[in-house]
């Protein structure tokens, strides 16, 4: 988590510059070919040009700032309908849709959640799993991704 928020940090300005918002950043890391996966939105969406734009420019930076050891591979993406979920903010945005949260460590014996959030308070998701309610520490998100209901 550490490499990713430091990674986000470094990338966001480059992303803004260009008018676009990075929403996050994953990285896989898997020895020689480990995964970097950058997030874009824009005000109208995200084309194919806009992530190949982004993707100029942010591996300038990687470039010059090297914050990756070894070979890697960047993939520019637009969030899609399963939307994934990094901040708090993210999370207020979609409160009383369906959402999959995994954590990084068990709550009440389990790390994957898959309900409707109810509430984003304190740092805290409220989120509904078969009629129980759960709070999740946003803190503890190792990943989450809206749930695009047909």
């Amino acid at each position: 988590m550490a490499k990713e928020r430091r990674l986000t940090e470094m990338l966001a300005p480059v992303a803004e510059a260009l008018g676009y918002e990075l929403l996050g950043v994953e990285f896989m890391p898997q020895g020689r070919h480990s995964l970097l996966r950058i997030y874009i939105d824009g005000p109208d969406g995200v084309t194919v040009d806009d992530c190949a734009k982004v993707s100029e420019q942010v591996s300038a930076v990687l470039d010059v700032e090297d914050p990756i050891q070894g070979e890697f591979t960047l993939e520019v993406s637009s969030p899609g309908l399963d939307r994934p979920l990094f901040t708090q903010a993210h999370f207020e945005a979609v409160v009383g849709k369906m959402v999959q949260v995994r954590l990084a460590f068990p709550v009440e014996g389990r790390r994957k959640f898959k309900g409707r959030l109810l509430a984003v308070e304190e740092g805290q998701l409220s989120v509904e799993v078969d009629g129980k309610s759960y709070a999740l520490p946003v803190d503890q998100v190792d990943k989450a991704n809206l749930v695009h209901e047909w």
